[in-house]
């Protein structure tokens, strides 16, 4: 049966990635982004690459008044819906400091918009008891950091929505897969000193194709960043609030 998948934050290099191996497989696409031109580009490319269908839709997290349309077209399709949620923020935390104002903008593109979209698409994957969604968070969630904490706290509250989802959306056949990944070589990541171990965009959407076949719970990717912040996390708060990690 075909599949239908909605890309939220079309335009990142992951996301990117992603929709383009969804394409090989010949799916429908229906990618989601601000960057309109940019989304046309890349549905052309998709279609290119094999996609049964390729449409650019104009999606702003901070706008929710848009997102029941969304869901509503997309629904039109009888094919298995499916959505990878790839969208956030992440301004430097030493801008946050000067200016709070920008927490409204972090939680909202990176927490509260793409959770509300999912709310709306929650009860479509229910009537039809299919479909998968993987939401895309980070390590910074895992524990608060000086270096992020903004973002880690956005992103911590995404996992724990993602994981009641699943609780609720795995009863009826539906399934969500919570990602977790490290230092990519993105956009948001360009320019921070004290990158290791960085992944390319590629190998992260690979990791999520496979994660959404064998219905994954949560990952982290690549594999190695579960065992280093399992490390992080069990580091003592007295000792840990002294490290700049």
């Amino acid at each position: 049966m075909t599949e239908t998948w909605i890309i939220v934050g079309a335009t990142s290099s992951i996301a990117r990635a992603f929709a383009r191996s969804c394409a090989a497989r010949g799916v429908e696409l229906h990618l989601l982004g601000r960057d309109m031109p940019e989304l046309k580009r890349l549905a052309a490319d998709c279609t290119l690459r094999g996609a049964a269908s390729a449409k650019a839709v104009a999606f702003d997290a901070r706008k929710p008044e848009k997102f029941e349309d969304i869901i509503d077209d997309a629904a039109q399709s009888s094919s298995i819906l499916n959505a990878a949620v790839f969208v956030g923020s992440m301004p430097a935390q030493s801008a946050i400091d000067a200016n709070p104002s920008l927490i409204d903008g972090v939680i909202q593109d990176s927490f509260t918009g793409p959770a509300r979209l999912l709310q709306l698409l929650a009860p479509v994957l229910e009537e039809r008891g299919s479909g998968t969604i993987i939401g895309v968070g980070s390590v910074a969630g895992d524990r608060g950091r000086i270096g992020n904490y903004v973002y880690g706290a956005a992103k911590a509250g995404f996992a724990t929505y993602l994981s009641g989802l699943r609780n609720r959306l795995g009863r009826a056949g539906a399934h969500v897969v919570t990602v977790k990944p490290g230092f990519v070589d993105t956009a948001m990541t360009w320019g921070i000193e004290g990158m290791f171990l960085v992944a390319s965009p590629e190998d992260i959407a690979t990791s999520l194709i496979k994660a959404a076949d064998k219905k994954r719970n949560v990952i982290y990717t690549p594999f190695f960043w579960r065992y280093i912040m399992l490390i992080i996390r069990s580091i003592p708060e007295f000792i840990f609030k002294k490290l700049s990690v």
